[in-house]
């Protein structure tokens, strides 16, 4: 496969995958709003900090309010983690590796375009995004997810999209989990408060993971919420989950055994699923969740570049001296 060609069918899956988390932040903050307690005050600014767009939006926006958070994150081409912005580069990238894609594929991704870009319009008009719309994009890309697995072969192609869709989603999971722990609690007070309990249970919304953490586990406990969205196996939102998968797609595309590795795109993601594979909650809570969780964004950010510079970018080719016969060069 072309690397230009595996390199669209990479970023096509993780600005797919970019566009639902980012809805996702959007859509739990403003279900949140309706369940807080009395005197609390809403709070959108940290959602610009979850995608770590604070120095754009002040550039462009004086104040952090609902209207302005939503309309930055949803539609604001300025701003390259957009919905807007990252649906137009998956259809993009999608258009460059349209011979390797299935029609249905290929349909899917316009429908999704479309419709955001609708959506946009209307938002221009004067026409508010509401839930219902917030519930389409999940589902346009939930969609664009099954029918790739669906009807895509799943070779070195396929392996390229589920390695940038599982790159991406665990970093957003992990920003999420951030977020609630670092800049969500508007003071120490009120941990273990009524307040605490609904952000947590917010955080597991965010990541669609409450009915399956209840089913789990029944109370709300901010250690096993850590442990089930960090490590767990099974969960396909999970950090760990989504590292193995990572792993495993990248070996499919390279060839190599496990156990070893070939170049440091494998070293790096096969260090964060060794240190996953031993490390304790207890462990992770005493080192500081926050630095934990920032540390291992860094590492999935060297991982991608590594996954570039091995895959994608431009590799020199070598001058080979050529010497006449005789001796003369």
């Amino acid at each position: 496969m072309l690397s230009r060609v595996a390199d669209s069918l990479y970023w096509m899956s993780r600005y797919v995958e970019r566009a639902e988390n980012v809805t996702r932040f959007i859509d739990v903050n403003n279900l949140l709003s309706l369940d807080l307690p009395a005197g609390y005050v809403e709070q959108w600014a940290p959602l610009i900090s979850t995608t770590g767009d604070d120095v754009l939006f002040a550039e462009n926006y004086k104040v952090a309010s609902r209207r302005e958070v939503i309309r930055f994150l949803m539609f604001d081409t300025r701003n390259p983690n957009s919905v807007l912005s990252a649906v137009a580069a998956a259809r993009e990238n999608a258009r460059m590796a349209r011979q390797y894609m299935t029609l249905e594929m290929w349909e899917q991704i316009n429908r999704f375009y479309l419709s955001v870009q609708s959506a946009a319009r209307a938002s221009a008009n004067g026409i508010e995004p509401n839930q219902d719309l917030f519930t389409d994009v999940m589902n346009a890309s939930h969609l664009f997810l099954g029918i790739t697995d669906a009807t895509m072969s799943h070779n070195e192609g396929w392996h390229f999209c589920r390695l940038g869709s599982m790159i991406e989603r665990a970093d957003k999971t992990s920003r999420i989990l951030d977020a609630k722990y670092f800049l969500l609690l508007p003071s120490v007070d009120a941990v273990g408060s009524p307040y605490d309990d609904i952000m947590w249970s917010a955080v597991l919304r965010s990541t669609s993971a409450f009915e399956m953490y209840r089913k789990r586990f029944q109370e709300i406990s901010p250690d096993r919420i850590v442990e089930f969205l960090v490590l767990d196996r099974e969960f396909p939102r999970a950090i760990h989950y989504c590292a193995i998968s990572a792993e495993e797609s990248l070996r499919a595309i390279s060839g190599t055994p496990r156990g070893t590795f070939r170049n440091r795109a494998e070293q790096q993601l096969g260090r964060i699923v060794a240190d996953l594979n031993y490390i304790q909650v207890r462990d992770i809570i005493s080192e500081g969740l926050h630095e934990f969780l920032d540390d291992l964004q860094d590492r999935f950010n060297r991982a991608g570049q590594a996954v570039h510079s091995e895959f994608f970018a431009l590799q020199p080719i070598p001058i080979v001296p050529q010497y006449r016969a005789g001796g003369d060069s």
